[in-house]
């Protein structure tokens, strides 16, 4: 992008809650992509009212279409890791428009930054859900972003961990169990998937 050229946006809208029919607004640059609105209506009807008070982590941010759709249903505190800096402005626009007192933004490095947002979950001794949607492998050098990934959700312990939910290629074949964590369901659509994983 050229330094005086505007960044295209999209949007898109928050589904159900307090900010059903709010707006939210998506760059349109390659290291991005938005949970299409039919995979977020999917996540949320699994997790329905339990997320109410809970923690929320989305790792990879984006424009925070999935945490702030969780804030809209009821969790308690919204976190989110966004390293692309065009994207992060965009979330945090995003976020002020909503309720910017219950959520936390981290610039950065996912990998790097999740340790620290994961100790402030687990000091809130409050069960959490873990958001995963790394960007899928399409280009050269992104090989090894699955692997890092479950390197991550490995770390999660079952006291902190209410559920963990990971969207990828549907060509990629996510293990039973990553670390403390278990498998139980997963939800197709088309090139995405949508697996879940809760302590054992």
């Amino acid at each position: 992008m050229r330094k005086n050229e505007k960044m295209k946006l999209f949007t898109t809208t928050v589904n159900a809650g307090k900010f059903k029919g709010h707006k939210i607004e998506i760059p349109d640059i390659s290291t991005t992509r938005s949970s299409k609105a039919i995979l977020r209506e999917s996540l949320f009807n699994t997790l329905q009212f339990d997320i109410i008070d809970k923690n929320f982590v989305e790792v990879f941010a984006g424009s925070g279409s999935i945490g702030l759709e969780a804030l809209s249903r009821g969790a308690g505190e919204c976190y989110f890791i966004e390293y692309n800096k065009a994207a992060f402005h965009v979330l945090e626009s995003n976020v002020k428009k909503l309720d910017p007192s219950h959520c936390h933004l981290f610039y950065g490095d996912s990998f790097e930054k999740f340790s620290v947002v994961y100790e402030l979950v687990k000091r809130s001794h409050e069960k959490t859900y873990f958001y995963f949607d790394p960007p899928f492998s399409t280009r050269e050098g992104m090989d090894e972003v699955y692997d890092k990934t479950m390197a991550l959700i490995q770390s999660i312990e079952p006291e902190v961990c209410e559920m963990v939910i990971v969207e990828h290629m549907t060509n990629f074949e996510m293990p039973h169990t990553i670390g403390a964590l278990n498998f139980f369901k997963h939800k197709k659509f088309g090139r995405s998937t949508m697996s879940y994983y809760r302590p054992l």
